[in-house]
């Protein structure tokens, strides 16, 4: 079995490792809840107080134009779009990932009922990220559609001329578990299906080309993402959305809006008229001013992508995302095989994200908190799953062996059953 030792050697023949110093990690804290929650950049906090004390508290509102924040949305989008396969001013940050899947379901659903009336039915996985069903439930009363939940391998039988949009997240926030988007993709637009995806536990964890390399059948659709997480933006950074250019050019033609018609999604926003026309390209899901502290916030945890191209880029975070979430769960079912303790993530290599989740019947939340007094910290989702993220920017194959090492602490000695570890929290 694997040895800490070996884990140290990993560590040191890693050419991600220099990265880790990118961020700001307590001392003595194992952080395997990335996937929720990025950590904070070092070139964070001066960015921030430069845009606070220079931009704003010097430049006032001219820094709009002298500092470039009119165009900072756009800045990020384009850095962005080179982590997921999209082109230049194809992708643009604002507003939540909730708000932006609004825009492009609505706007998925507006181009069927154009081209295909008879078509009724949103489809998506029933263990989706709740918001995400939220919104889709939403929009189906709204416009006259169903929409109907199913397990990962019931999709085939669903791709069928009922099915108007299928809305997917391309890793599953409890399982781990990640589809095949291009295969996904070219299977629904066979049936006659437009393809939403959300990118929130993917993009810069996993390999994500929303174009494609291949046939037109293969690309994507719409897309949106989010900046705290993988993408290290700090709470409640801004998220990111994308329209493949063939359909923005289709609403650029036929005057198709995306529902929320912000005055920043305008032509000509400076012009101040009363009547909406909507901007061209990727700039009409924009609804209204950005949030330029947190914009600056996210650009510096999407720049530390930037200098991981010098190490190998997203291909090397792929490696190292496969070699630590392997190591973990081998490292798990090892020594703590007496424990009841079941894997749902994927062993596929192939279908699995950058997570590794166990669930424990009885002791998910406790075990869980145990385990953060330890100073490990994952995360626990109801009803009974352990989930740790892998961050390969920052983890490492120590952190892994390190974590594993408490977790059977925790379970052997069966600390988790003390009364304090069973007071749930507002957030878990």
């Amino acid at each position: 079995m694997t040895t800490r030792q070996d884990c140290l050697a990993l560590d040191a023949n890693d050419p991600l490792r220099k990265l880790r110093d990118e961020f700001e990690l307590p001392e003595g804290v194992i952080y395997l809840d990335g996937n929720s929650l990025g950590a904070l950049p070092k070139t964070t906090a001066p960015r921030v107080q430069n845009v606070v004390q220079g931009e704003w508290g010097v430049g006032l509102i001219r820094s709009w134009n002298t500092a470039g924040w009119i165009d900072l949305a756009q800045r990020i989008g384009n850095k962005i779009a080179t982590l997921v396969g999209a082109g230049e001013s194809e992708l643009i940050v604002g507003d939540s990932t909730s708000v932006n899947l609004y825009k492009v379901l609505s706007a998925a659903i507006a181009l069927q009922r154009a081209d295909a009336p008879a078509r009724r039915v949103i489809v998506s996985e029933r263990s989706n990220f709740p918001t995400d069903l939220y919104i889709a439930e939403t929009l189906a009363r709204e416009h006259g559609l169903r929409l109907v939940l199913i397990d990962a391998d019931e999709l085939p039988a669903h791709l069928n001329s009922d099915l108007a949009v299928l809305m997917l997240t391309h890793v599953n926030y409890r399982t781990g578990r990640m589809f095949e988007m291009p295969q996904v993709t070219r299977d629904a637009h066979a049936a006659g299906a437009l393809v939403v995806w959300d990118l929130a536990h993917s993009a810069g964890a996993v390999p994500v080309d929303l174009k494609g390399t291949g046939p037109i059948e293969e690309a994507a659709d719409f897309a949106v993402g989010c900046g705290y997480k993988y993408l290290n933006g700090g709470p409640g950074a801004p998220a990111f959305v994308w329209a493949h250019p063939r359909h923005t050019a289709r609403m650029d033609r036929e005057q198709l809006r995306q529902p929320l018609s912000g005055w920043l999604g305008h032509k000509a926003p400076f012009e101040f008229t009363t009547d909406y026309r909507p901007a061209l390209g990727i700039q009409r899901f924009v609804c209204g001013t950005p949030a330029l502290l947190s914009m600056s916030a996210l650009e510096c945890g999407v720049d530390v992508f930037l200098r991981a191209e010098t190490h190998g880029g997203l291909p090397a975070l792929r490696r190292k995302s496969l070699a630590l979430t392997a190591l973990f769960i081998e490292l798990v079912e090892a020594r703590c095989s007496s424990h009841a303790l079941t894997l749902v993530t994927p062993r596929e290599p192939a279908h699995r994200g950058s997570q590794a989740s166990f669930a424990h019947a009885t002791g998910g939340y406790p075990v869980m908190q145990a385990l953060i007094a330890r100073g490990v910290i994952g995360d626990f989702r109801a009803p009974d799953l352990l989930r740790f993220g892998f961050t390969p920017l920052y983890s490492t194959f120590a952190d892994a062996w390190d974590a594993v090492e408490h977790l059977k602490a925790v379970l052997d000695s069966g600390e988790w059953k003390e009364a304090r570890f069973n007071q749930r929290a507002a957030v878990t």
